[in-house]
């Protein structure tokens, strides 16, 4: 039974970037929203509910639902926005323990937070999941590898789900955005084993990413896209967010492979052989 009358939204990683922008505009929109982060800040003041939560744990995320579920009765919307980035640089630069780290955020992560909320929208034959996905979910970039891998995970995940789930009432979409003016890029991982082979380009690229960064939309263009596919009536599977990521996507699907491919490596400077 709900125990109020406005919607309830979930959206984890919410302190800052996308998710607090999220947050705030699910607020506007007449939603009752509760945001997460791994140390909601006690002199931060919100307007939302801010709550303690760690995608990676199991008992954390358990504990959040059923948190929210005790408190009003049921979540109509859930945001998986919690996420880690990786710094650029070339795939066998990574250890295998930073390979799974990033999965078991950016991919795990939405799978447990997901399980959790899905027995109680069965239940009450309605809801929305939206996952936040990345062109690279679409397009792979070198020397984005696991990153790239996670998201093309997480697309291939997300439609199946909405697959499930539809004739439960339960629809699913994943936002693909381009990068954006946030701090996930400032605080991404480091390569554990640095190579020689690859540090120019390993350099050249994280500082061609900070300019990217530099020069990005604002999260609010992905805030828009989030609250387009919680309200439409007929949801789709996939949202591009901002004027870069739909010009790649459209780019993906006209381009023939090869000019795609050689695109990409023009693009970042790289030498084809």
């Amino acid at each position: 039974m709900n125990k109020n009358k406005k919607p309830v939204a979930l959206v984890t990683g919410a302190s800052s970037g996308i998710g607090l922008v999220t947050a705030q505009k699910l607020v506007a929109a007449g939603y009752r929203v509760f945001g997460t982060s791994r140390h909601p800040g006690a002199d931060m003041q919100h307007s939302f509910e801010m709550l303690p939560l760690d995608v990676d744990k199991d008992e954390s995320v358990a504990a959040l639902v059923n948190q929210i579920i005790d408190s009003t009765g049921r979540i109509d919307l859930l945001v998986n926005n919690a996420g880690r980035g990786l710094s650029p640089a070339g795939a066998e630069e990574f250890s295998l323990e930073q390979a799974q780290a990033i999965f078991n955020t950016n991919f795990f992560g939405v799978v447990r937070t997901t399980n959790a909320v899905l027995p109680h929208m069965r239940s009450q034959q309605s809801g929305r999941i939206i996952n936040i996905g990345s062109v690279l979910g679409f397009l792979p970039m070198p020397y984005m590898a696991f990153y790239a891998a996670s998201k093309y995970a997480l697309k291939g995940y997300s439609e199946s789900l909405d697959h499930e789930l539809r004739t439960m009432g339960i629809r699913v979409s994943v936002i693909e955005p381009a990068f954006m003016k946030t701090a996930i890029e400032a605080n991404s991982t480091q390569a554990e084993f640095p190579m020689d082979e690859y540090q120019d380009i390993r350099i050249e690229l994280q500082q061609r990413l900070a300019r990217m960064v530099d020069t990005a939309e604002n999260p609010s263009v992905v805030a828009d896209a989030i609250l387009k596919a919680a309200q439409e009536p007929k949801p789709r599977l996939a949202y591009t967010a901002g004027t870069a990521a739909a010009r790649l996507k459209m780019m993906s699907n006209v381009l023939p492979s090869r000019f795609l491919d050689a695109g990409i490596r023009k693009n970042l400077g790289l030498r084809t052989r």
